[in-house]
């Protein structure tokens, strides 16, 4: 499987408004923009770190899987993001692998980007979405 970069990584937040000061008043770090992804039940702000983002994801549900996950453990790193072309491929190799997906197909995620997430449980705890920009796709041609 050929991961191209580290996409973003997601910091799961309780509130957008409260949480953007220290990122870009204190840490000086670029927002992006804010969009609101309903098919996820949440509301992220991306913000340029180099040459990577951090996506803050706000809960937009008490039931929303950030919010279960706030709930459970607290603000914090919620998953990292790896940029990969051909996501369905790279479903299925991981799957044969022996990993377990969570998504067994990709689905639209921030940016219009296609994302699948591994099972936290295949990979030592660590929630890993698999990411492909529609760039992407139009660089293939």
């Amino acid at each position: 499987m050929m991961i191209k970069n580290i996409d973003h990584i997601g910091i799961a937040v309780r509130s957008l408004e409260e949480s953007l000061p220290l990122y870009t008043d204190t840490l000086k770090l670029k927002l992006e923009g804010i969009e609101t992804v309903e098919s996820q039940g949440v509301k992220v702000a991306f913000i340029l770190a180099g040459n990577t983002r951090l996506e803050l994801l706000e809960a937009l549900t008490p039931g929303s899987p950030i919010a279960k996950f706030i709930d459970k453990r607290g603000e914090g790193i919620h998953h990292v993001a790896l940029g990969v072309e051909d996501i369905e491929a790279r479903i299925k190799e991981l799957k044969q692998s022996g990993l377990r997906m969570i998504d067994d197909t990709s689905r639209k995620g921030a940016h219009a980007a296609d994302v699948a997430f591994v099972h936290p449980k295949s990979t030592a705890g660590v929630l890993y979405e698999l990411c492909e920009h529609a760039l992407s796709k139009e660089e293939k041609g």
